[in-house]
Parts: C-alpha cells; structure tokens; sequence
C-alpha cells in the first residue's frame, strides 16, 4: 500500500453525522457515491463530455470513516478504450484527532462516453 496518494485530487469534502451507518462511522454507500462523483470529474475531462458508469469492477473498503473526516478522492486514468474510460479511485482521509492521512478504500471504476441522446459515442482524444 502506498504511503501517498495515487492520481489527482478530484474530490473533496467533509463526513458528516447524517451520513452514518448504525454503528456511527460513515455508510459506504455514501462513500461510494463520492468515489462515482470523483472518478465521473476525471472521465468528463477526458472524454470531453457527458459519461456514465457502466461498471464498478473492484472495490475494497480498507477503514472506518469517523464523522468530521476530510474525505479527500483521488481519480487515475488506467485506460482508455473506444468509448470507454477505465479509472482507479482511492479515498484518503484527514482526521485532525490522529493528525494523520489515512487510505480508507480504493476502487476501478469504468465510465462510458455518451452523447445528448444517451448513445455510446468515441472518447474524443487528443
């Protein structure tokens, strides 16, 4: 495991208590959607338009999120086909209890271009 974040900074914003599963910590669903949110930033500027997720092919949630964390996505391209992009999402965490940053899950997510009409189209590149 990385000692640093892999990607760019796409996303970021802050855990909250309405965002919690039973037990306290953050739901990992709401995780997962800000990971969808992030990786969808870096596959819109790649394909230079409109995308959707098609497929979540990996996913591991390494640790709890406590409420009041930084949670801070990093977005990595990994490919690019003809209409699809293939991304590596990983979540940080600042907790200013600890003060440290921690990698708290990671996931490939898989985007594909789309026009005005919801139709596959080429990933304009270049």
């Amino acid at each position: 495991m990385s000692d640093l974040p892999q990607g760019t900074l796409t996303l970021q914003t802050l855990s909250m208590p309405a965002d919690t599963n039973p037990y306290g910590d953050i739901f990992g669903g709401w995780l997962l959607s800000q990971m969808d949110i992030a990786g969808a930033v870096l596959a819109q500027e790649t394909a230079r338009g409109r995308v959707t997720t098609v497929a979540i092919s990996s996913m591991a949630f390494l640790h709890a999120v406590p409420v009041g964390a930084v949670v801070s996505c990093y977005a990595r391209l990994l490919g690019i086909g003809n209409t699809s992009i293939r991304t590596e999402i990983e979540v940080w965490i600042k907790d200013y209890r600890l003060d440290s940053i921690i990698k708290v899950t990671k996931g490939e997510f898989v985007y594909v271009a789309i026009d005005d009409f919801g139709k596959k189209r080429s990933v304009k590149q270049g």
